[in-house]
């Protein structure tokens, strides 16, 4: 199972990276590095399945948030690289967050219970509806104001069950 950890920061780089002799290949990945809050760089492969939140396009400068599995090994080098999963660039009005959330959609941290309503629209990455129950899987959440309560609740405005 997948285990989806965050990592943010502003972009400051991002260009073609090679991933061996396949020339059909060129051109179709990227590296793009972060320079997070604590000053450190954390570098992200960007491959055709990457998924960005709103398919926005990324710029340099942009302030993000990218999403790595923490139980894919990777190469021990400095700065860190890990495969970029999903990247939603940050808007100061709405939060992200992903993980497996359970049968009662509770996140597997705790931290954040969904409360769904009729109007909240529950997508496939290619923004097809999902016609079955969320529950039990890895979803990106993207949602506001939160409760108080541990765990904290919301109405998501969008959820994207990723299969």
């Amino acid at each position: 199972m997948k285990k989806f950890s965050p990592v943010h920061g502003t972009v400051t780089m991002i260009q073609d990276y090679s991933v061996g002799l396949d020339e059909e290949l060129n051109g179709c990945f990227k590296l793009m590095s972060l320079l997070t809050g604590d000053g450190s760089t954390v570098n992200f492969v960007i491959s055709p399945t990457t998924y960005f939140l709103d398919h926005v396009i990324v710029s340099i400068g942009d302030r993000v948030t990218a999403f790595y599995d923490v139980n894919v090994p990777v190469i021990l080098i400095y700065p860190p690289q890990y495969q970029g999963l999903i990247i939603a660039r940050d808007n100061p009005y709405q939060n992200v967050k992903v993980d497996y959330f359970d049968s009662q959609l509770v996140s597997s941290d705790g931290q954040l219970q969904l409360n769904i309503s009729n109007h909240t629209p529950i997508l496939l990455p290619n923004d097809q509806p999902f016609t079955l129950n969320p529950a039990n899987r890895n979803l990106l959440v993207v949602y506001g104001p939160t409760t108080m309560s541990i765990p904290a609740q919301t109405t998501p405005y969008k959820i994207i069950v990723m299969c």
